[in-house]
């Protein structure tokens, strides 16, 4: 049997205003084990935003990316979505929560 691989991993996250979420996006990309990275600003107040990172790989490191994310002074809000195994599967959204997002 094959050991467990987080394959996809979303993140609510809040951080500072600085870095941008481009500097932030390039220094995970750096990251082993993953393939690409979103960030999507969700909210934004006089010193936080809030950010969703979606994170794609072959085998990533939940501790290296949460390490990565406190360097630059972000605090990881909840783990919203994490995909294990071989294969990735698309999430299916219930029409509520596509209402959410608009």
């Amino acid at each position: 049997m094959k050991d467990p691989r987080i394959r996809r991993l979303v993140l609510d996250v809040l951080k500072p205003h600085q870095p941008r979420i481009d500097v932030l996006a390039l220094d995970l990309g750096k990251l082993e084990g993953l393939d690409s990275v979103n960030i999507i600003r969700t909210e934004t107040d006089r010193s936080t935003e809030g950010i969703i990172v979606t994170m794609v790989g072959q085998d990533l490191d939940y501790e290296l990316i949460e390490e990565t994310l406190r360097d630059y002074g972000c605090s990881i809000h909840s783990v919203d979505e994490v995909v294990v195994g071989e294969q990735i599967i698309d999430t299916v959204r219930l029409p509520e929560e596509e209402d959410l997002l608009k």
